[in-house]
């Protein structure tokens, strides 16, 4: 018999999970507010962690290979240094800072993750003045959300609690992640907590589904970072039941990803493209990623303008297979092109104008080859992205 369940929003964010602490203290990386956060478990939890396929990976995520960590009981995070393109000496400032934390509290397997400016040693000594701060018994999810933020301009976290006839258990996200986002797996780290009971075999393969249908489906600017990173992490204190994990996941990662978007450095409009009638799914994917990583796409968002040929010029160069007399574009529910056929009177541009007025909306495109569909989600491009990456370390 087919199990139901539902699936609630809850606040908490990762704290939303019982024996889960979080916070954030100021190191002085920034001028105000948190910048050094941690996550603690009162219980040894498995971890699966997705990473960037940049090849310059960051000296965290090359720690956590090394290691080969699959279990953890605390995350110690950073942001405003990278601790990337550092060589050996990013990874032994790891050490140092994890043996100076070993002194505070009892430590499994811990897990350091950075963002922020490439190329730049750890402060080590920063770091260690804000663990003398860190209660570690607090439970402030918001706090660490802060702390890990860069450009971003709000925190992101979510949190749900799903139940049905197996039981209950529950699930918190938080991200950060405003520029430097094309995860291939933005600079985006993301960290999931559960006290679901899922077995580690499960954890790595619903994570990479939802992660190919939530944060690599979002691009801001085209770029992929050295320290792209989702942990997903669970005290399997609660039930389990996979199809319900699956749709929870899968809400949490899509809200903090699409959040991200929205966040774009200097963005004004969230975007999804929605590529159907593919000759598979792989060629949507390619053509829906086009379409958000276009510039001239990006920027005719911007200044909300229905310039359909845009679109058709991205698809037609994106390698796919596609057909100018099979071929269908809508902006919102506008029909703009089909299949041969121009639609765009004045009062069809007029529509179509005022559809790209709104905060979000979707363009749609249908090949009308095959049965491959993809949605990604993009941003437009702004004034204000090419100020704040202008000044990014000055």
């Amino acid at each position: 018999m087919e199990s139901k369940f539902r699936i609630m929003p809850i606040d908490g964010g990762i704290c939303a999970v019982d024996g889960i602490y979080a916070s954030g203290v100021n190191a002085g990386f920034k001028k105000e507010g948190f910048d050094v956060g941690f996550i603690r478990s009162e219980k040894e939890m498995k971890v699966a962690y997705l990473f960037t396929t940049n090849k310059f990976q960051a000296a965290p995520l090359k720690y956590v290979l090394r290691e080969n960590i699959k279990t953890t009981n605390f995350i110690l995070a950073n942001s405003k240094n990278a601790n990337a393109l550092t060589g050996e000496e990013g990874i032994n400032d790891i050490k140092e800072i994890l043996s100076y934390l070993s002194k505070k509290i009892e430590l499994k397997n811990p897990i350091m993750s950075s963002t922020g400016v490439i190329g730049v040693r750890l402060d080590v000594e920063k770091i260690k003045s804000a663990i003398d701060k860190f209660d570690f018994n607090e439970k402030d999810s918001k706090k660490f959300a802060k702390a890990i933020m860069t450009t971003d301009s709000f925190e992101k976290e979510v949190a749900f609690e799903v139940s049905g006839d197996f039981g209950v258990f529950r699930i918190g996200g938080v991200a950060k992640g405003a520029g430097m986002i094309n995860p291939q797996m933005a600079t985006m780290l993301c960290f999931i907590t559960t006290d679901a009971a899922i077995p580690i075999e499960d954890m790595y393969e619903i994570l990479r589904e939802n992660n190919e249908l939530t944060f690599n489906a979002i691009s801001v600017d085209g770029d992929t970072s050295t320290n792209d990173s989702v942990f997903l992490m669970t005290t399997s204190n609660a039930p389990y039941f996979k199809e319900a994990f699956k749709e929870a996941l899968k809400a949490v990662m899509l809200k903090l990803a699409t959040d991200i978007i929205r966040d774009g450095e200097g963005a004004n409009k969230l975007v999804a493209f929605e590529v159907k009638g593919a000759k598979n799914k792989n060629e949507a994917k390619q053509a829906a990623k086009a379409l958000s990583n276009s510039l001239l796409m990006k920027t005719a968002i911007f200044g909300e303008d229905p310039n359909w040929g845009r679109i058709a010029s991205t698809i037609g160069a994106s390698g796919v297979e596609c057909n100018e007399h099979t071929l269908s574009i809508k902006i919102g529910d506008i029909l703009v092109y089909d299949k041969g056929n121009i639609l765009f009177t004045p009062e069809i541009e007029q529509k179509a104008h005022n559809v790209m007025k709104k905060d979000s909306f979707k363009i749609s495109v249908d090949l009308g080859i095959g049965d491959g569909e993809f949605i990604a989600y993009g941003c437009d491009l702004s004034y204000e992205y090419v100020k704040i990456n202008a000044e990014y370390r000055t």
